[in-house]
């Protein structure tokens, strides 16, 4: 069982704040705002990171949420203990060493200190229309989004290799949403919770994630951009939920 106790009969949602996009002052607002939506995590992460310190950006998030806070790292320098939870993400998708193995290696005794939190995580980039900040700075390219059979077998061997999640993403800014038809093969495919994310921007992609056999949906650059999309989810979604 993964340490986020999430399953195969879920339909849950998050939100994910990159911490680059917000001043404190920024942030403690977007943190209320994305309160109201009551979604069942926070994930706090990015690519890069270079602008705030996560680690306060964490506290920060905590003392408004009643939710666990999950991290979503981008670099193994984006490790700490002020979240509830991390996603021990390796890069499935691609063929980038580092990534891989690499930044876990590098963060090994950090990791070691943190193990209660860790939830190993296959991570597979699908392509979203246009080339996104993660598949830039990983070096690596996406799963062509027509290529359903590429998707399936690489969520297989990543949970042959004992991961404990998969976490299929079209990346902050795409395009293109992960098709639902790829969303269904690849979860019936394993028999470990499937996390999608990347290109979501209403209330009807959420639900068709849901639908195809996602159990959790993270949604972030859509709600940043729209306000009538946190207005539809606050109307919409516990309906739609229940």
């Amino acid at each position: 069982m993964n340490e986020l106790n999430l399953n195969k009969t879920d339909r849950k949602l998050a939100v994910l704040i990159d911490p680059d996009k917000h001043s404190i002052d920024e942030l403690i607002d977007f943190t209320r705002e994305i309160v109201e939506l009551n979604p069942d995590f926070i994930l706090v992460g990015g690519s890069l990171v270079v602008n705030s310190n996560i680690a306060e950006a964490c506290r920060v998030i905590k003392s408004l949420i009643s939710v666990p806070l999950i991290l979503f790292p981008g670099h193994f320098t984006h490790l700490t203990n002020e979240v509830d939870q991390i996603l021990l993400l390796s890069l499935i998708s691609g063929r980038n060493p580092d990534l891989l193995i690499g930044q876990h290696v590098l963060s090994a005794p950090k990791l070691k200190s943190l193990s209660r939190k860790l939830n190993p995580t296959g991570y597979m980039l699908i392509d979203g229309g246009n080339p996104t900040s993660v598949s830039y700075m990983s070096n690596t390219q996406p799963i062509p989004r027509s290529k359903t059979d590429i998707a399936t077998c690489t969520a297989m061997a990543g949970e042959a290799l004992g991961l404990k999640l998969i976490y299929m993403d079209a990346g902050s800014g795409a395009t293109y949403r992960i098709a639902g038809s790829t969303i269904k093969a690849v979860s019936e495919s394993i028999n470990i919770p499937l996390i999608v994310g990347g290109g979501l921007r209403e209330v009807s992609h959420i639900f068709d994630c849901w639908d195809s056999g996602a159990n959790l949906v993270v949604i972030g650059n859509g709600i940043e951009e729209s306000k009538a999309f946190r207005a539809s989810i606050i109307n919409e979604m516990n309906r739609g939920k229940a």
